[in-house]
């Protein structure tokens, strides 16, 4: 047995050679990958800093071609939202279930961001959580009223409507804060009152569930902004808007059920059976996308101009809206509807500038 000892003790150095020259290789393989993912994470960023330094040039010398892609997009989303939400109307008539889909869709969206980094994530604290509970339930519910109304009547004469928004501003603001404005920001109100009222007369598919819904989303949307002024300095836009969107969900909920909960089963198995079930989940997908895009595209636009020509670029969206939306559905109109919109539009933007020259003029 002596003599095969030597042979054994030989092997194992044979093996030990070569095990520690097996990791040698590997420590030298993983050291040479490790360098190679550096240096493909260095250019990569190298390469995203330079889209960025070059994205911010071109925002310098270009300033006008953001806003108006800002405006664009605003417009086109609008739109688009308007066209889609109407159309699922027509054949899926749940308003308040829809509405909570618009804001679950918003939710994924705004985690998406978050998650990315592509819009900055703040948390809230429990003072602000506390004050954002008035401003999130008023725009849950105006936003499923303003759908209620769209489900019933034109997207047409809804927007119509919807141009009161300032007369229950300008009460709001005086009744809660005492501001009161200069006479010619009061004139610029009767036109949208009278044109209002012009269109409405004679409004073809005129019901009063659609103008009082749509009257009543008015005040909650106008309440809203009051209430929620002064959050605004405590969280950029962006950020309240979501998380207005959230609270907001978790109040829409209970309407949802109470109002079409035992009902909205049948609606969807309908659905379905009509357009079938992906046609059906992407349009509600898709019309969620539309609603979250357009009003976080709004809030970018405020932040690149003055309010003046946010305000005429407001009144520019509804004028879209509203004749994008005929074309699209083919709803017709009698001549004295067309003069009260067109009447009420005009008020609205000469309220808008009037109002925004004044805030100019006490801030200067």
């Amino acid at each position: 047995m002596d003599k095969f000892a030597p042979k054994a003790f030989s092997f194992s150095s044979s093996s030990a050679r070569e095990s520690g020259s097996i990791r040698g290789s590997n420590t030298l393989k993983r050291d040479i990958l490790k360098r190679e993912r550096l240096s493909r994470r260095a250019l990569k960023t190298k390469a995203t800093g330079a889209r960025a330094s070059a994205l911010s040039e071109f925002k310098e010398k270009f300033p006008a071609a953001e806003t108006a892609f800002y405006f664009a997009a605003w417009y086109f989303l609008n739109v688009q939202f308007n066209i889609i939400n109407k159309t699922i109307y027509n054949y899926f008539p749940f308003p308040w279930f829809v509405s909570c889909v618009h804001l679950g869709v918003g939710l994924l969206i705004m985690t998406f961001f978050w998650t990315t980094r592509l819009v900055k994530f703040e948390k809230p604290s429990p003072t602000f959580l506390k004050a954002l509970t008035l401003p999130a339930f008023l725009h849950a519910f105006g936003h499923c009223l303003s759908n209620v109304s769209f489900a019933t009547v034109a997207v047409s004469f809804t927007h119509t409507v919807k141009t009161l928004e300032p007369v229950f501003s300008a009460l709001g603001v005086y009744l809660v804060s005492g501001t009161v404005y200069p006479l010619p920001v009061y004139l610029s109100l009767i036109p949208v009152i009278g044109g209002v009222a012009l269109a409405s007369a004679t409004e073809l598919s005129f019901t009063w569930l659609g103008f009082l819904t749509a009257m009543s989303s008015n005040v909650a949307f106008a309440a809203r902004a009051i209430f929620s002024k002064k959050l605004m300095s405590e969280m950029s836009p962006l950020n309240l808007y979501n998380y207005v969107t959230i609270v907001a969900l978790l109040f829409c909920i209970p309407f949802a059920l109470l109002f079409e909960g035992s009902t909205v089963a049948a609606g969807i198995s309908s659905a379905i059976a009509l357009k079938g079930q992906k046609d059906f989940v992407m349009s509600l997908l898709s019309v969620g996308f539309y609603y979250h895009m357009y009003n976080q595209v709004a809030y970018q636009a405020l932040g690149k101009v003055e309010p003046v020509t946010h305000a005429v670029g407001n009144v520019g969206k509804r004028i879209f809206v509203i004749g994008f939306s005929i074309l699209a559905f083919g709803n017709k109109i009698s001549t004295q509807t067309a003069v009260g919109s067109a009447i009420a539009i005009a008020g609205a933007s000469a309220y808008g500038i009037i109002k925004a020259k004044y805030a100019e003029k006490k801030t200067a």
